[in-house]
């Protein structure tokens, strides 16, 4: 017997459920990719990237997943043999730095534990005995979505400056843009890049990326320049070249729903649902950790994102069997534990359409399946959800 008739929910992060009004708007005809509908269609969501990423600066649209803007960046403002420093604090900007090393990057890493933040501190000092400046980029994720920290990039970016290293500084923004507050110039953020697949409610396949003038400046000597990811290349008079070619008309329909349903409810009502719903998760996973068998994998309660939780699952418990249950009998879709934790946690996504529905319901499986598998937990983890919520929400 099951009970999961009725539409599946995904609760990883990413892709995320895409809302109805998203889909809508992209069951209609091709526009054609010449006329004035196509530019101005093009025009405004440019602009609104910009805005999005709190820059002044060019934003551009590539037809790629963010591995894809990974390369993108890269490509555009490397030269062979660069060296490239990596902040690591879970996956994601290891996956960058892998990259930009078959790229033909020298990649230096800044070991991180997966379970707490980058130290700006440490980067501070990293950058101090660099005398010579040979680190030409730094890359960082603000949120990685394996292990669910949030790294303070405001911070960094200071600590990069305290330290007077010229080396520009790139943010993965995939899992955070459209979720929570992002200043490209405000922190000093040389190249910003994300994905539409995840706050940005919309398909995978798009990928962007900002730019501000300092890295415009290098990016005229890089040599790993292609013409595909070209930003030159891709300001030519044609509109055409904006894509490098057929525009991804109906994805970009999409983003169009998507970017006006964020600015409709206002940037920071999308902030404080993200962090009001967040941390309804994190007081259920705080009850359910009470029998020392699931945990937060992020230690310190200030690194812990508002777009994903990662649990750990210990005392031999397998997290596959939940992530099983959950889907199979409930309709739910968990993450999974990936890379370094794979097969010991899972995690609970809370990003894009997502709302106090379907938070709670799936916290309620989640408890469902702990109960059904008899995997030992605190009782009571939706009631503090709940609790939080009715506490934070007023009339």
């Amino acid at each position: 017997m099951t009970v999961r008739a009725g539409r599946e929910f995904l609760a990883l992060p990413g892709p995320t459920t895409i809302p109805d009004e998203v889909l809508r708007a992209m069951h209609r005809p091709a526009l054609d990719i010449y006329s004035k509908p196509m530019v101005d269609l093009t025009e405004g969501l440019l602009r609104d990237l910009s805005s999005l990423f709190a820059t002044e600066g060019k934003s551009y649209i590539y037809i790629a997943n963010g591995h894809g803007a990974w390369e993108a960046v890269l490509s555009n403002v490397l030269s062979r043999r660069d060296k490239v420093l990596v902040l690591e604090s879970g996956s994601f900007a290891i996956g960058w730095g892998n990259a930009a090393r078959a790229m033909g990057a020298e990649v230096e890493v800044l070991k991180g534990d997966w379970t707490r933040a980058v130290r700006a501190s440490d980067v501070e000092a990293l950058l101090r005995a660099d005398k010579s400046h040979t680190i030409k980029a730094i890359l960082v994720t603000q949120v990685d979505t394996a292990s669910g920290v949030v790294n303070d990039v405001e911070k960094i970016g200071k600590a990069i400056r305290a330290a007077g290293h010229p080396a520009l500084y790139i943010v993965d923004a995939v899992a955070s843009l459209g979720c929570m507050p992002f200043e490209m110039d405000k922190w000093g953020i040389d190249v910003a890049m994300s994905g539409s697949q995840k706050g940005l409610m919309t398909p995978p396949g798009l990928g962007f990326v900002a730019v501000s003038e300092r890295a415009r400046a290098v990016h005229q000597s890089a040599n790993m320049r292609t013409p595909y990811w070209d930003w030159t290349e891709r300001d030519g008079i044609e509109h055409y070249r904006r894509y490098a070619g057929t525009p991804p008309v109906h994805l970009l329909f999409a983003l169009r729903q998507a970017i006006d349903m964020l600015l409709d409810e206002g940037l920071e009502k999308v902030f404080r649902r993200h962090q009001l719903l967040a941390e309804a998760v994190r007081r259920a996973v705080a009850v359910w950790s009470k029998e020392h068998v699931l945990n937060f994998n992020i230690s310190e309660a200030s690194e812990r994102s508002n777009v994903v939780t990662t649990v750990l699952m210990g005392n031999g418990y397998d997290p596959t069997k939940l992530h099983h249950y959950c889907n199979n009998k409930c309709g739910l879709v968990l993450g999974v534990g990936i890379s370094n934790l794979q097969g010991r946690a899972f995690r609970i996504a809370h990003m894009g359409h997502v709302n106090a529905p379907t938070i709670l319901g799936t916290l309620g499986v989640v408890e469902i399946g702990l109960k059904a598998l008899q995997i030992p937990h605190g009782q009571g983890g939706v009631d503090a959800a709940i609790t939080h919520l009715g506490d934070s929400v007023r009339p």
